[in-house]
């Protein structure tokens, strides 16, 4: 891999980290560049590192050039320019180019024999940087452990340090707002169970098993975003973040199929072909993610296909013409909320500025609010269920109205 085609792999990577203090151990490393933390500063920005078990191997000049080896850290829009220096043969190691900002390069060691130190860096720059170890003597292979801690001094006498990236200091704050949002759609659903338990179905209670699980999600990822900014690390509590996550995703996907496939509402029941079971890997593969996203619908148009099936042989149009209309309105509203969850956010995350990432996360979760609602709205549990209560010209109506609906194609 050419080197300008590496430095564009490192850039689309960064993104993918998570800024706290953070632990690399490298053993006979050669590589030319290694990533190491992403991280967006105020103008009160730091940089803490600290290298111990350093050791140097490999054939090199004597003395080597350990001017060509260290660390910088590097704005996304400096790339560009760092990209063209290498393509016209400006420069032959990254850190010779004036696009970057050199933090520390080994010929600052207090002897070539050295195997640790530590070093302070205060950048008044705002930006978002990357901070990337590079290795410019292709012969030399590095070993070292590495402690990197970024993170931003929060304004006042009490100069505290927010190991959240600018950005992303708000999250704990939206995180636990908002789990006090579903905390009180749990209770009112509950009240709504209570009301009308004669007509609940087990859906509904599975229903409130999916708010639950949201609420205890957001409430752990406000605890683990607020334990980041304390101290840099999350201490356990994205463990269960993880877990609770894992569980509202696999039950939200669920809680969709088995709507699409019609349990509790066209049928108490399962039947045998529909009982599968499946494991949606969030964020593990984009494209894996798209693609369960997409497998939902497919209980949704089948039971549509069903309904109108039905609407040319059991003689209850009007009855299948409303749950028909309900259906596709789900169905809708399901690929509506795909989209801007898996789309929309993603595109917020790219054009905006670091500085604003909270707004993707933030629309992300009105969606999904939004979402909870309409479900919950829509197949509520009913007294008088409006299917049954149909009188012989709405009847008559909705039959022609089927005739039309022939036409329609998904």
């Amino acid at each position: 891999m050419s080197l300008p085609l590496f430095l564009l792999t490192l850039l689309a990577s960064a993104a993918l980290s998570v800024a706290e203090i953070r632990s690399t151990q490298t053993r006979s490393d050669a590589r030319p560049l290694i990533l190491l933390d992403e991280f967006g500063f105020t103008h009160r920005g730091q940089l803490e590192l600290n290298v111990s078990h350093l050791s140097l191997s490999g054939s090199t000049p004597d003395p080597p050039e350990l001017s060509k080896v260290g660390f910088f850290l590097c704005t996304i829009d400096a790339w560009a320019h760092v990209l063209q220096q290498i393509e016209d043969a400006q420069i032959n190691c990254v850190l010779g180019s004036d696009a970057i900002k050199r933090v520390f390069t080994f010929d600052q060691l207090p002897s070539p024999a050295a195997a640790a130190f530590n070093f302070s860096y205060a950048e008044s720059s705002a930006d978002q940087y990357t901070l990337i170890f590079a290795n410019c003597l292709p012969q030399l292979k590095v070993s070292m452990n590495v402690r990197s801690a970024m993170y931003n001094l929060e304004g006042g006498r009490s100069n505290r340090r927010d190991y959240l990236s600018a950005g992303k200091t708000i999250l704990p704050r939206v995180y636990f707002l908002l789990s006090l949002i579903y905390f009180i759609m749990a209770a009112l659903w509950i009240n709504v169970l209570y009301k009308k338990r004669s007509t609940v179905f087990g859906i509904h209670f599975f229903m409130l098993a999916v708010v639950l699980l949201k609420t205890l999600n957001l409430l752990c990822e406000a605890e683990d975003k607020s334990y980041i900014k304390r101290t840099g690390s999350a201490h356990g509590w994205d463990v269960l973040f993880y877990i609770f996550s894992f569980l509202k995703g696999i039950t939200l996907f669920s809680l969709i199929v088995l709507i699409g496939t019609g349990w509790s509402f066209l049928k108490p029941y399962l039947q045998d072909k529909e009982k599968k079971d499946w494991i949606a890997w969030k964020q593990v593969f984009l494209l894996v993610d798209v693609i369960c996203c997409c497998a939902v619908l497919f209980p949704i148009v089948w039971s549509i296909k069903n309904l109108r099936e039905a609407a040319k042989t059991d003689g209850k149009a009007a009855v299948n013409l409303m749950k028909l209309t309900l259906f596709r309105q789900y169905y809708i509203v399901v690929i509506c909320y795909i989209y801007f969850t898996r789309v929309v956010v993603y595109a917020l995350e790219t054009i905006t500025s670091y500085k604003y990432f909270w707004t993707s996360v933030v629309a992300g979760e009105l969606a999904t609010l939004a979402f909870y609602i309409f479900t919950g709205y829509k197949f509520r549990p009913e007294v008088h269920n409006p299917y049954f209560v149909i009188d012989d010209e709405e009847e008559e109506a909705a039959a022609e109205q089927l005739k039309l609906e022939d036409e329609f194609e998904l």
